[in-house]
């Protein structure tokens, strides 16, 4: 990539991330199909597969840039696509429509138990990246990692059992939930590829995944390239330029929810995804060899804090319930887009 000149790197990243896009959107749709075929999501082992099924452009430039060596912008990608990709939610606001925030719409509490799942992993990165670098098991993989992991993986647990069996009751006038999950049917909207066998389905996930992963790649040689030729911190790169591109396939599939109604279905997706992408630091410290958490540094820190923070404004507005939207955005919205912008106003005035 050092031969390549600026524009060519430029024309590159471009290129990967419209790759990125077209195949996050086959593989959010495949994975549907898979999962209402299959019944894979009811499960732990199902709910893995299609939590990396929708983590593949993160997956790849993980294990690209700690491969390399580049573990600022492997820990920035992770923790700072949490602050990006809640804000995606922004978006999906605006798509909802001119009357009603689409807090006040989700008509469900179990988006705020996803959104705390975030806080509780997100809380983990923050102590992990405080421990000593010879705090680690077998010299290779850090507590915290292993910890973020287990903590996803009871609250996964805890939360379909809340899901399959509410003990409370709740009314929200007015709410317009949609599906909780994607197996059910929709009446506008049937399970994508009905006419496609399941064996061509998973054909189509296959190839969507490759190209996917090569993309990833792709993001993540040519992005660390641009980054060092224009000066730029690999973790404030990594954490918004590389975090925004790999948040296209999100930005797809919560619109395509919410112009269908999902409501519901498009908060949890974003705080499910965010919970989810960083126990890849566990696969980082593997390829790395050793811990990658303590090496985040004060401009990671600073971005976990950022995603915790836009979490709770999201959290909040489901259960405050906003009722009117200015410019077409809910007050939890425009607050979300103050914050987001003084977070990444603040990575430049930070001490590296």
């Amino acid at each position: 990539m050092s031969g390549l000149a600026t524009p060519w790197l430029v024309v590159l990243f471009a290129a990967a991330a419209a790759a990125t896009w077209v195949a996050g959107v086959f593989l959010s749709r495949t994975t549907d199909a898979l999962d209402a075929r299959l019944g894979l999501g009811e499960e732990l082992g199902g709910i893995l597969l299609l939590a990396v099924a929708g983590s593949l452009p993160e997956v790849a430039i993980t294990v690209s840039a700690a491969s390399q060596g580049n573990l600022d912008l492997a820990a920035g990608n992770l923790i700072g696509g949490i602050a990006v990709q809640t804000i995606v939610l922004v978006l999906c606001d605006f798509v909802a429509g001119r009357e009603r925030p689409l807090t006040f719409l989700v008509g469900a509490l179990t988006p705020v138990l996803e959104g705390m799942l975030v806080v509780l992993v997100v809380s983990g990165v923050l102590m992990g990246s405080l421990l000593n670098r010879s705090t680690a098991i077998g010299g290779v993989v850090s507590p915290a990692s292993i910890a973020i992991v287990v903590v996803w993986v009871v609250g996964v647990y805890v939360i379909n059992r809340v899901r399959k069996n509410p003990r409370w009751s709740v009314s929200m006038p007015g709410s317009s939930a949609g599906r909780r999950t994607r197996r059910g049917d929709h009446p506008q909207a049937p399970h994508p590829f009905g006419s496609l066998s399941t064996l061509q389905v998973a054909a189509i996930f296959a190839l969507a995944s490759a190209v996917t992963l090569v993309a990833g790649v792709g993001l993540e040689v040519s992005g660390s390239e641009l980054a060092s030729r224009a000066g730029i911190d690999g973790v404030i790169f990594g954490g918004t330029v590389l975090a925004a591109a790999t948040a296209l396939p999100e930005i797809s599939s919560g619109i395509a929810a919410v112009r269908l109604g999902d409501n519901a279905l498009a908060i949890g997706d974003i705080f499910g995804g965010n919970a989810f992408q960083v126990c890849f630091f566990l696969l980082a410290d593997l390829i790395a060899g050793k811990p990658v958490l303590v090496t985040a540094g004060r401009l990671n820190s600073w971005l976990a804090s950022l995603g915790v923070a836009l979490t709770a404004v999201y959290a909040i507005g489901v259960v405050g319930r906003p009722y009117r939207c200015i410019a077409r955005l809910g007050p939890d919205s425009l607050l979300a887009l103050v914050v987001f912008a003084l977070g990444v106003a603040g990575l430049f005035v930070l001490p590296h």
